[in-house]
């Protein structure tokens, strides 16, 4: 996926869940995607959820993700 498809299925918008990145046309955050996978959903357990919801859709809420987190910034975790 090239970085125009990625802004083509993921926005930005102050007016949409208050900034948050969502999947462009849904209120669907990529946040949300993130979280119902680490809590152990599938891609088909979230098409289930969102119908309208496409595989490329969620893999662009994980490249989106990752492209956020390779800044040079660490987040720092306690132990």
């Amino acid at each position: 996926m090239n970085q125009e498809e990625l802004e083509r299925l993921i926005e930005i918008n102050p007016s949409i869940m208050m900034g948050k990145p969502v999947i462009k046309g849904t209120r669907i955050t990529v946040e949300l995607i993130l979280e119902r996978f680490a809590a152990g959903e599938t891609y088909d357990d979230l098409q289930v959820s969102f119908p309208n919801l496409t595989r490329r859709q969620i893999q662009a809420a994980f490249l989106f993700a990752t492209l956020t987190l390779k800044g040079d910034s660490v987040y720092p975790i306690a132990i």
